[in-house]
């Protein structure tokens, strides 16, 4: 990554922290779509993606522990699989095309979820620990896997399955987002030896962004509207990965064309017309 291009990176994830603490959010899927956006690679995107998971889950966790909505009972079974599972995706690293196609459908899934938000339920009851344990696991994988901390789906999923009230499932999401990030993290950590050494100020300012938002942000601005440009932003950035490259494959089909003439003209037997036999033997019955 160049120097001219991290001012704008920083200044990137500084708005988008802003922008979702202001309605509430953590903000894991817009960090990675303003660090796509910026080109960045997919060994980079993740670590950092977790480390501000880690940040701004914590704040979060803190507040709803503090308020009285985090429930043990609640949280356990979907964690009890999920940080391993979150360890195991952490250390794999996919291939950069899966990696892309993974991140592009979650940032749309993420994008959609802006426009739903489902209707707290006047009655709850916990899932049973076997469905919690099999959905905590499987979200936990995503988590290592991607970076997104897993909490974009739980969420949702709590809400309309209407497994617990709305601040419990808030309050169990971000939770799951703090110990599924901090086990991915170690997990790839444990993979690679190493972590970007930008990823710090990008942190710096996640925190930044994040305190202002949610100080003043949904104060100033209409939460709705914030929410429709935040999923405009996710939308350019899943469709980017998704998309096909047309302009890369255009280059390898060009770049395979000397290849194919130097084989034609430089090995095998000479092209020749239908009647060069026919004149080769008429040459030699005139010579003799």
């Amino acid at each position: 990554m160049s120097h001219e291009q991290l001012p704008w990176l920083i200044a990137g994830i500084l708005v988008i922290a802003f922008l979702y603490s202001s309605v509430g959010h953590a903000g894991a899927s817009g960090y990675i779509a303003v660090m796509t956006l910026a080109g960045l690679a997919p060994e980079a995107i993740k670590p950092i993606a977790l480390v501000l998971n880690i940040l701004v889950a914590s704040i979060g966790a803190y507040q709803f522990w503090r308020g009285g909505h985090f429930r043990w009972e609640a949280f356990w079974p979907f964690a009890v699989l999920s940080v391993p599972m979150a360890f195991f995706g952490g250390y794999v690293n996919l291939p950069v095309h899966w990696f892309k196609v993974l991140i592009g459908v979650i940032l749309l899934l993420s994008a959609a979820r802006f426009f739903y938000d489902p209707r707290e339920a006047t009655v709850t009851q916990l899932p049973r620990s076997t469905v919690a344990i099999i959905v905590g696991g499987v979200l936990g994988l995503l988590s290592g896997l991607t970076g997104t901390g897993g909490g974009i789906f739980l969420t949702p999923l709590i809400i309309v399955m209407q497994w617990a009230p709305m601040k419990v499932a808030s309050a169990t999401s971000v939770v799951f987002i703090l110990v599924n990030s901090a086990s991915g993290l170690l997990g790839n950590l444990s993979a690679t030896k190493s972590f970007p050494a930008f990823g710090a100020t990008l942190a710096v300012a996640a925190i930044a962004g994040g305190a202002a938002g949610s100080h003043m942000g949904s104060r100033r601005f209409s939460p709705v509207i914030i929410k429709r440009l935040l999923a405009v932003v996710l939308v350019i950035a899943g469709a980017k990965l998704v998309a096909p490259e047309p302009a890369q494959a255009s280059r390898e089909k060009s770049s395979s064309l000397p290849k194919l003439r130097q084989t034609i003209g430089g090995s095998g037997p000479a092209l020749r017309g239908p009647g060069d036999d026919g004149e080769q033997r008429t040459a030699r019955q005139l010579g003799h």
